[in-house]
């Protein structure tokens, strides 16, 4: 009777331990959020908003809880059939890419004010753009994808990546996710080039002839199918127009993600450079930095006084299944612990900067702010910001997607390899 009731005991708790587990991020942990967060008149800054700790902290935990939080995941397919089925130890660089760009797609799709609930009932969009990330072979962004791609950016599958070599990447990925539609413009040579970001984001999706899927990937119209026609599609019993089909059509602008790969230095980031990169989250476009210390990945969505704020990838949770066209169990995708911070003096050097422009008006917007904020009241500018594109410089060419059928990893192009690899990078400094 006694190793009965001693197996019941030990059955509860491992039920117990279990359920808290599953349920870790879950637990409301404002107070230790609050007592982390200084006591100070300063003002906080999340990707172009601006809070009083003492006043708003309730709208601050809600923007903070909203952003996609994703970490390393377990127990997902082997990468490549035979690869690796955890990124443990690895993925930091490539979650914080996952992040970047999430916040991107849900500024196109939901818009900046939106705002997570933990109760549930959030837009089929937001779903969608979930599903991009799931950690399967067959979703745009997923670590698969991303890690698969990597290798033509010279990083075996399970080698960690720098901030440039996630950017690169995902541009790259973003030319397969017809429902998005991003362009994904990668500065080069600490130069941003409005001439060529201008060419690349008019550049309309010709001759596609595929249709958006929930996963982000797309599938072939049927015969005889026009994409107009393919785009009125039925949902249930309703026939509604597809949102990228409605985009398309009301601008020429794609969205876009602007990053700026930069080195900030030599071992560690040049003082000279912090109220710059400080002044980097105040732009109402800001999408936050990818950075970090050496091979330790993070996710920088603002900063409070000389403290940066960050989300950090470095939780491992089970992977999350779900069918396509369905809802996502999103709980573990957003992080209710306290956000975390670290001393701008301790950023290692190599950053990437991120912002997002939804329209023509919105980038001419950003260029402005820069060339006011960042490059007129500094004496050494952190990068570049130039009308045309330079003529010692290759022809811009946009990118487009192969004009085959394919997940798009196995496309992996050389011509656009000038200045990519972390090495290259410009030291800037005094």
């Amino acid at each position: 009777m006694f190793d009965i009731a001693e197996d019941c005991r030990l059955t509860d708790l491992q039920r117990t331990l279990h359920l808290l587990a599953k349920y870790e991020n879950q637990i409301n942990v404002f107070s230790e959020f609050l007592e982390d967060l200084p006591d100070t008149d300063e003002p906080v800054w999340v990707l172009g908003e601006c809070y009083n700790v003492k006043t708003e902290k309730t709208e601050l935990l809600s923007d903070v809880h909203s952003r996609l939080w994703f970490t390393y995941r377990k127990k997902f397919s082997p990468i490549g059939g035979t690869g690796p089925s955890s990124d443990t130890g690895w993925g930091c660089m490539l979650r914080c890419g996952q992040m970047i760009l999430a916040q991107a797609l849900v500024c196109s799709q939901l818009g900046r004010a939106w705002r997570w609930r933990a109760e549930g009932g959030q837009p089929e969009d937001y779903h969608r753009i979930l599903h991009c990330f799931l950690d399967r072979k067959d979703s745009c962004y997923s670590v698969h994808q991303m890690a698969q791609m990597g290798v033509g950016e010279g990083k075996s599958v399970g080698e960690w990546y720098g901030p440039n070599t996630v950017a690169q990447v995902l541009k790259k990925l973003a030319l397969f996710d017809d429902w998005n539609s991003l362009a994904v413009y990668v500065s080069m040579d600490n130069t941003v080039v409005i001439e060529d970001i201008k060419k690349q984001c008019r550049q309309a999706s010709r001759g596609s002839r595929l249709r958006p899927r929930p996963c982000g990937w797309g599938e072939p119209f049927t015969s005889g199918e026009t994409p107009e026609q393919a785009c009125l599609h039925t949902h249930g019993n309703r026939a509604t127009m597809c949102p990228h089909s409605q985009s398309q059509s009301c601008s020429d602008w794609r969205p876009l993600l602007l990053v700026i790969p930069l080195r900030l230095g030599i071992n560690h980031i040049n003082p000279v450079y912090i109220q710059a990169l400080k002044e980097c989250f105040k732009i109402p476009q800001s999408c936050g930095v990818l950075g970090g210390k050496p091979n330790l990945a993070y996710y920088f969505i603002g900063f409070v006084g000389e403290e940066l704020i960050y989300l950090d990838p470095h939780t491992t949770q089970s992977a999350v299944e779900s069918e396509s066209g369905s809802g996502v169990d999103d709980q573990s995708y957003h992080c209710l612990r306290s956000p975390r911070r670290m001393k701008i003096t301790n950023l290692d050097p190599s950053v990437a900067l991120g912002f997002f422009c939804k329209s023509e008006d919105d980038f001419d917007s950003w260029c402005n702010l820069v060339q006011q904020e960042i490059q007129m009241k500094r004496n050494l500018r952190m990068f570049e910001l130039v009308e045309n594109h330079p003529p010692h410089w290759p022809p811009f060419v946009p990118p487009t997607k192969p004009e085959v059928q394919t997940t798009g990893a196995e496309f992996i192009e050389s011509s656009d390899k000038l200045f990519e690899s972390e090495e290259e990078f410009e030291i800037l400094n005094v």
